[in-house]
C-alpha cells in the first residue's frame, strides 16, 4: 500500500479512493522491478501543493533505467551520468535562453519553487518504457489539471503526448507553451529556440509573482 499521508491537499482528489486501489493491485501482480521506488511515486505532488503550483511541466512516464527516476518528471538522481538525453537538451535550451543551467540532473529545487514536474504515468517496469500507460494513472492527471484550473498558471507542454493531455488548458487564461519534445528525435523541430524559461519568468513577473530560479539550486 502507498503511504498517502504526505499528499496534503492533493489527497482530496477522488482518484486516491476510487482508482488507486486497482492500480495497487495491478502493481502487486507485476513481478518486474517497478520504478521509481514506492516512497517516491507521488514525489511531485508531495513537493508541490496545489496552491503553490505556478508552473506545470508534463512528462510521460518515469525513466526506466534503475537508479534514475525519483518521482519528478524529467528529473533524475543527482549522480546520474550521463544526463538523460531529454534533460540534456532541456539544459542546452536553458543555456541558450538564460545563459545558465543546473550542474546535475536533480530538479527538486524547481519543485520547491512551485514547478509541478508531473509525469502522466507515475510508474514503469524497469527497462520497459510505457508499459504502465494503461493502468489508470491518466485519471489522476486529469483530476490534477482540473484542480489547477482555479487560477492562471504556466503550462509547458513538450511533445504530442503532453499537448494531448493538456488540450483543455485555456491558452487565454494561462501561459501555454506548446513545442516539440526535448528528446533527441524531435528537439530540433521546435523545442530548441522556444525560450520557455525566460518566457515563463516574464509572464510570472507580469502577474506580480517572483521568477523561477531555473539554474542555481543553492540560491533558490
Amino acid at each position: 500500500m502507498f503511504d498517502l499521508s504526505a499528499l496534503g491537499a492533493w489527497r482530496d482528489l477522488p482518484f486516491f479512493d476510487d482508482t488507486l486501489p486497482a492500480i495497487e493491485a495491478a502493481l502487486a501482480q507485476d513481478e518486474r522491478p517497478i520504478l521509481p521506488p514506492r516512497d517516491q511515486v507521488f514525489a511531485a505532488l508531495q513537493q508541490t501543493q496545489p496552491d503553490d503550483a505556478r508552473v506545470v511541466i508534463l512528462g510521460q512516464d518515469p525513466y526506466p533505467t534503475p537508479g534514475h527516476a525519483h518521482g519528478l518528471a524529467f528529473s533524475a538522481e543527482a549522480d546520474t551520468r550521463p544526463l538523460p538525453r531529454s534533460l540534456s537538451n532541456i539544459f542546452k535550451e536553458m543555456n541558450d535562453d538564460i545563459g545558465a543551467a543546473p550542474a546535475n540532473a536533480d530538479l527538486h529545487f524547481w519543485a520547491q519553487q512551485g514547478v509541478l514536474l508531473l509525469n502522466t504515468t507515475l510508474t514503469v517496469p524497469a527497462g520497459t518504457a510505457g508499459a504502465h500507460a494503461k493502468l489508470g494513472w491518466h485519471i489522476l492527471t486529469a483530476q490534477i489539471l482540473h484542480r489547477l484550473s482555479d487560477r492562471p498558471r504556466v503550462y509547458l507542454l513538450w511533445g504530442a503526448h503532453a499537448q494531448k493531455v493538456g488540450k483543455d488548458v485555456d491558452p487565454q487564461a494561462n501561459l501555454k507553451i506548446e513545442t516539440a519534445h526535448p528528446s533527441p528525435l524531435s528537439a530540433r523541430r521546435g523545442f530548441f529556440g522556444s525560450r520557455p524559461f525566460s518566457r515563463s519568468n516574464d509572464w510570472l513577473q507580469a502577474q506580480g509573482q517572483s521568477a523561477i530560479n531555473w539554474a542555481t539550486p543553492e540560491t533558490s
